[in-house]
């Protein structure tokens, strides 16, 4: 998205967003999903964004075809254009057409193989979660920001409640980890191979300190695909939603999301999205109409 089709897309949102122009902070100008006179649902707003931006890519498109285009970027093949539909950002210039998400904080923020953090992005609110690792956790996994380590300390609860008994995994992964692990990735492996399992810096969700792995009590198939059929899968499946939080690579989606099925990888995006994500059987991506991710 251009610069002055974000700048357009704000005009028309002005009179009724209460805070800031960004799409990509829609899950918190909904709240908890609780609407008000004034305060819109996620689904309202999507509505009213994808009309505007209906709008205003005719006339850009009308603009562009009097005006020669300046300063182009790299444009990624057919089957990866996406446009930053939700978000605001500037491509990089990596050769990979990837974005630069414009709101790093918001809760509901994208981060994918196209929409990444900035370089120098480091959660402000980041806290020890109060819940059980795996004890050869680092101190660094451990960590989530605080609205998320607070929702995962409940889901524990309710599980434990139900007899369900859950270990983390791994949450919260700096910039700096993260090109360590995928240089080991790429090196083992070789380069696309790695990105089928993992992410490039910039684009894992752990550098969100939104997202975590877990596993069930017993520390068996920590993130492994065996975790798939044990009872701890099928439970978060059930009530992720309910605390916020939403399995963010579905079985079958691997061609929206670009990873495969992960089970044990559930990210924190507050209970108003991820009701209405799980509900559907749907992806974050799919959310935002952000659409295809492709491998």
């Amino acid at each position: 998205m251009n610069k002055k089709l974000t700048i357009g897309l704000c005009g028309l949102f002005l009179a009724s967003m209460l805070s800031g122009c960004s799409a990509i902070n829609m899950g918190e100008l909904a709240g908890k999903g609780e609407k008000t006179a004034s305060a819109k649902t996620p689904k309202e707003i999507k509505q009213q964004f994808d009309a505007a931006k209906e709008q205003l890519v005719q006339e850009q498109t009308q603009n562009s075809q009097q005006q020669p285009s300046e300063n182009k970027t790299a444009t990624p093949p057919q089957s990866q254009q996406q446009t930053d539909v939700k978000q605001a950002g500037t491509p990089s210039q990596n050769g990979e057409a990837i974005t630069v998400v414009a709101q790093p904080e918001a809760i509901s923020v994208l981060v994918n193989k196209y929409f990444k953090l900035p370089d120098n992005y480091n959660p402000h609110d980041l806290v020890t979660t109060n819940i059980p690792f795996l004890t050869s956790a680092s101190a660094e996994k451990r960590q989530l920001r605080s609205e998320a380590a607070q929702a995962i300390a409940e889901l524990f609860a309710g599980a434990k409640a139900q007899g369900i008994n859950l270990l983390g995994v791994s949450g919260y992964r700096s910039h700096a980890t993260q090109v360590s692990l995928f240089n080991h990735y790429v090196q083992q492996d070789g380069y696309e191979k790695a990105r089928t399992y993992s992410a490039l810096p910039g684009t894992s969700e752990h550098e969100t300190g939104l997202s975590i792995d877990v596993t069930g009590g017993d520390g068996r198939c920590p993130a492994e695909d065996c975790f798939g059929g044990t009872a701890e899968a099928a439970w978060l499946q059930d009530h992720v939603a309910d605390y916020g939080f939403i399995i963010r690579y579905p079985n079958g989606k691997d061609a929206i999301t670009g990873y495969k099925y992960e089970p044990w990888h559930i990210r924190y995006v507050g209970k108003a999205i991820a009701s209405e994500i799980m509900k559907h059987g749907s992806t974050l991506e799919e959310y935002f109409n952000a659409v295809p991710v492709n491998k």
